[in-house]
């Protein structure tokens, strides 16, 4: 059995292009951020990375979420998939006059929500997921739930009804 799975959510993967696209196009076009790069600023949404392993007895999901309060991650959990949420805001200083002469030249910085959804082959333990946070990845451990596949039951046939 393998070890590792790689689980691919096509329509994400699309939505995220474009979104991207669109960003692209709004910044370009219509705030005109090449000709004043000084009104660039960013807040989307994200897919973070992952990463899915599995062995027999669960599933361990690691996220990056760099920069990411643990307080601003929320984790649901259902039989057969999970969704991480994360939130990150723009950080602003407490000096009313600093912060109204200060203006973007240039921002790389994602702010805004991350979300990814993962679905498991398998139903699982919901009560007995663990999740930590370290160093900005996230890592979350997802029993299996065990099935019986290889039982047999022999079915006695009556006579009467």
């Amino acid at each position: 059995m393998k070890n590792e799975i790689m689980i691919r959510e096509p329509e994400l993967y699309f939505d995220s292009i474009h979104q991207e696209l669109n960003n692209f196009l709004r910044d370009t076009f219509l705030t005109n951020a090449f000709a004043n790069p000084l009104n660039i600023k960013k807040t989307s949404v994200w897919r973070p990375a992952i990463e899915v392993k599995q062995n027999d007895e669960n599933y361990k999901v690691k996220v990056q979420l760099p920069g990411i309060k643990k307080d601003n991650i929320h984790i649901e959990l259902d039989n057969d998939f999970m969704t991480i949420t994360a939130e990150t805001h723009e950080e602003k200083e407490e000096k009313k006059e600093k912060a109204q002469n200060e203006r973007y030249h240039t921002s790389e910085f994602r702010y805004g929500k991350y979300v990814r959804t993962i679905s498991f082959d398998q139903p699982v333990k919901i009560d007995d997921a663990k999740a930590k946070y370290k160093d900005g990845i996230l890592t979350i451990t997802v029993p299996k739930q065990q099935i019986e596949t290889n039982t047999k039951k022999v079915i006695k046939i009556n006579d009467e009804d």
